[in-house]
């Protein structure tokens, strides 16, 4: 498909734009390279692993670092050479990233080896985000309205399909960010300002009104019961009824949110142009900061000792 150059992170997280060598051919046939510094690689999307930390992006590459992100190997073997673009673990030890090309690679020792779960070559239409309720019970999301869902670790996928939304003929908005509540209800947070949940394991969903006709690139469920939705140009919402009602709150700043994440009762988030920000779960007031390299924030997680390990375009952020 030729080579393709992303000049904004935007693109890089939310299109069918390749890299360069990203070729179905390659895909399916090359194992992901080795690098030399895979931490300063484009990593799109982190989580723990237990007490690991574990890291996904551009080609392929996952790192791992059991000193709460000081220092990182390489994944051992991973069978997809495409951009992996989120990552989640039901456990210490089983996991799933996606990426491009419908890309699913699953790993059960915590990351050091990877398999080959799902692919489809026939059209680049990428996985954005991917959530399981326990180590059988998953979904994934992606461009134009892409659901997949698994109840046997990933063995199998099959694709589902979703209503049209009001005023709509088809269900092709992109879905990109997947998550669940404590309660065990899903949500998906999508284009044109658009959150579905559901509260039966997806057999049906239900398009919520947030009031937004932009995108929203991410979102969580806080352990109060509240969800936040977040996206372009600082766009922050909450919702303290499962999705009924949701209000638009000030970040202090227009940078788009890519990432969030809780830790003791306080919320705290990344954006682009170096952004994080923080407040508690039932704040009306958020702080944000700005770093002075202004990097392309992506996301974030909590080590083990309680401190948070940001993702760039750049790789690591260092502490």
């Amino acid at each position: 498909m030729g080579k393709m150059i992303l000049s904004a992170v935007c693109l890089i997280l939310f299109s069918t734009a390749v890299l360069a060598d990203e070729v179905p051919g390659n895909i399916v046939q090359k194992a992901a390279k080795t690098w030399n510094n895979p931490k300063a690689m484009m990593l799109l999307d982190v989580t723990r692993a237990g007490d690991r930390i574990v890291a996904v992006g551009e080609h392929g590459v996952a790192i791992l670092s059991d000193d709460g992100g000081k220092t990182y190997t390489q994944a051992k073997t991973m069978p997809a050479d495409c951009t992996l673009t989120a990552v989640t673990f039901a456990d210490a030890k089983n996991g799933w990233a996606v990426g491009h090309w419908g890309v699913i690679v699953a790993t059960t020792d915590g990351g050091e080896n990877w398999q080959l779960q799902h692919v489809d070559t026939a059209v680049d239409q990428p996985l954005f985000s991917v959530a399981f309720k326990n180590a059988n019970e998953g979904w994934a999301v992606g461009l134009w309205s892409l659901l997949l869902h698994t109840q046997d670790g990933g063995k199998t996928w099959t694709r589902e399909y979703l209503q049209a939304p009001a005023g709509s003929k088809k269900a092709d908005k992109n879905l990109n960010k997947i998550f669940l509540d404590h309660s065990g209800n899903i949500f998906i947070a999508g284009e044109s300002g658009m959150v579905l949940r559901s509260k039966d394991s997806g057999k049906s969903w239900v398009y919520l009104k947030t009031g937004y006709t932009g995108s929203f690139w991410t979102g969580i469920a806080t352990s109060n019961g509240a969800l936040y939705v977040g996206g372009l140009r600082g766009s922050f919402y909450r919702s303290k009824d499962s999705g009924a009602t949701w209000k638009a709150l000030d970040l202090g700043s227009k940078a788009s949110v890519t990432g969030m994440i809780e830790q003791a009762g306080q919320l705290s988030g990344v954006a682009l142009d170096g952004y994080t920000f923080s407040g508690g779960i039932d704040a009306t007031v958020f702080v944000s900061k700005q770093s002075g390299n202004r990097a392309a924030f992506t996301a974030l997680v909590v080590n083990k000792e309680g401190q948070l390990v940001i993702t760039s375009k750049e790789g690591v952020v260092a502490k």
